[in-house]
């Protein structure tokens, strides 16, 4: 399980190796994504709270990044934050996350992306339930739901 101080660690001295790498030109992120999508994902945008489409799934399945497939969180760790972004407590895998110290806004805080391309996510706060105590709050554009065969 990642606690916090695996995260900070993971910020100062580097991030787990992923098992691949997508990497594309601006234009080829352009053409593959919605214009939200890519200002999102590839910008370092965020959604406005409570307007995600996966705010209130909790449909059985995994979440995956919209950019390159790769799989992130596992419903089974999703949870309700409040907070108006789909909340989680640990990726699917420890090296499915990239962290990076975020200084933007006058805040510090902790930037998550998909390890294997590179988009942004949402950040991580240390303020989440029992037992890791995180909250991954991600954004909607940044995420698909692969429903799980047995919802259909």
């Amino acid at each position: 399980m990642i606690t916090w101080k695996d995260i900070i660690r993971y910020t100062t001295k580097g991030n787990p190796v992923p098992d691949r790498r997508v990497e594309k030109t601006e234009a080829e992120w352009k053409q593959l994504l919605t214009q939200e999508q890519f200002r999102v994902t590839r910008k370092k945008g965020t959604e406005a709270p409570h307007t995600g489409a996966l705010c209130s799934a909790y449909q059985s399945g995994k979440y995956a990044c919209t950019c390159c497939n790769a799989p992130l969180f596992d419903s089974t760790i999703k949870f309700h934050s409040g907070t108006g972004w789909p909340s989680f407590t640990q990726p699917i895998e420890e090296n499915a996350i990239k962290y990076e110290k975020d200084n933007a806004f006058g805040m510090i805080r902790v930037e998550v992306l998909c390890n294997t391309c590179d988009a942004h996510l949402g950040h991580v706060f240390p303020d989440g339930p029992e037992p890791s105590g995180l909250r991954y709050c991600v954004n909607s554009e940044s995420l698909q739901l692969l429903k799980s065969e047995v919802d259909g």
